[in-house]
């Protein structure tokens, strides 16, 4: 019986330290805050997106960075086998669009009680409100944990799942990096990703509030297409939000440093500028004694509707029959291309997930262990690791905790 240490009760701590505790391994998990789960509670906004129903090979696709890393971690505990642990371990869990799994009950804490019941029925010492100072090794082996306190604790092996910087209200501080550095990792640049955009145009606060569905968007560097994707955005006092936005940040992260990037709104995607234009001209025909700002009810949420007469640069006054063919064309295209500057992405405290980390070229893909230090273990969002949104890098934390703590010997 080995005496494991694990600093961090978030996602993947809590699977290393069940895992390496089945195995009957001493198993003590350190965790800063008062309670297990502090990110978990928050993720799925508050009903915790567990991982995603696809087959496992599509796991992969979903996967933004470093995807080969975690061949063995994905099929050693892939989507399903998640899925049935919590089933076994009584947690009723169903199925929702685009394959994305949640709890019965809607609420993440069921999700953070079964496993705190799985930990307890195990042994595992929960050690709460207790943070770690530093890591100890000697000869490149460790040796065990330095608390804040003064007191060493001594093991066999550490597995470190601190998480990234993402809502550093949970906990996520960046210590795992800062003791990952300490024994000679690399780090790469953490950034924050899966985050809403600000943008330039003072109207957009107009539509704070305003969520679009089914509408496509595309953004370029320059005349470079970066993303294009259709779904459902959502307007903020600063910019833009989402689920399509959240899936941008992360795919165009690299040019986080290259603002401002054009963003455009597809209005009508299903329809070419042709058939726009049939069904912009008929709602004129039955508008055409009307002023304009009263012309146009059918084709916008009524939030949307001054902003797009004040953008189309008609007089809101004006007869509809009086509106010029040229007028109708502009009109036309800015339905289609609504155009947006970014001007940044928001910070780590809204980000869902942190990009970057501990440099997965120094960490053993089929154990997590170290490839520089004996028995030190990395799991989850602390690694150079991130993926799309729909329950993908919860996948990744279940995965890499449960890889890392089957494969201590």
């Amino acid at each position: 019986m080995k005496k494991i240490i694990v600093i961090g009760g978030g996602a993947a701590g809590m699977m290393a330290a069940i895992q390496a505790a089945s195995k009957g391994n001493q198993v003590v998990l350190l965790e800063k805050n008062e309670k297990l789960g502090k990110k978990v509670y928050i993720t799925g906004k508050g009903r915790c997106n567990i991982t995603n129903a696809c087959d496992t090979e599509d796991l992969f696709k979903h996967v933004l960075r470093n995807r080969k890393f975690l061949y063995s971690a994905f099929y050693r505990f892939s989507n399903w086998q998640v899925m049935d642990f919590f089933e076994n371990h009584g947690l009723s869990i169903k199925t929702e669009r685009g394959e994305r799994v949640f709890p019965q009950s809607d609420h993440s804490s069921d999700v953070i009680q079964t496993l705190q019941k799985a930990l307890e029925q195990l042994g595992v010492s929960l050690r709460f409100h207790t943070k770690a100072a530093e890591l100890l090794e000697h000869g490149k082996k460790m040796t065990g944990v330095r608390l804040l306190d003064g007191t060493v604790e001594c093991a066999d092996a550490v597995i470190l799942a601190t998480g990234g910087c993402s809502y550093a209200s949970t906990g996520s501080d960046g210590d795992g990096y800062r003791f990952a550095k300490a024994l000679g990792h690399t780090l790469m640049k953490p950034r924050p990703s899966l985050v809403p955009f600000e943008v330039q145009e003072p109207w957009i606060r107009e539509l704070q509030g305003l969520s679009l569905r089914n509408v496509k968007i595309c953004i370029r560097k320059g005349r470079k297409n970066l993303y294009e994707e259709f779904g459902e955005m959502l307007f903020t006092h600063y910019g833009v939000s989402g689920p399509l936005i959240l899936s941008a940040s992360g795919i165009i992260n690299d040019y986080i440093d290259d603002v401002p990037l054009s963003l455009t709104i597809d209005l009508k995607p299903a329809l070419s500028e042709e058939q726009l234009d049939k069904r912009v001209l008929k709602d004129f025909q039955e508008n055409q004694n009307r002023q304009f700002k009263n012309a146009v009810q059918k084709l916008f949420p009524a939030k949307l509707i001054p902003v797009m007469i004040s953008l189309s640069g008609i007089e809101p006054e004006k007869k509809v029959n009086e509106i010029t063919r040229e007028e109708r064309l502009n009109f036309v295209r800015l339905i289609k291309e609504i155009s947006l500057n970014i001007s940044g992405f928001r910070d780590f405290n809204e980000a869902i997930i942190t990009r970057g980390g501990v440099n997965v070229k120094e960490v053993n893909p089929s154990t997590m262990e170290s490839r520089l230090v004996k028995g030190l273990y990395f799991a989850g969002e602390l690694l150079d690791l991130d993926a799309l949104t729909g329950g993908f890098n919860l996948q990744i934390a279940w995965s890499t905790g449960y890889l890392a703590g089957d494969s201590i010997e």
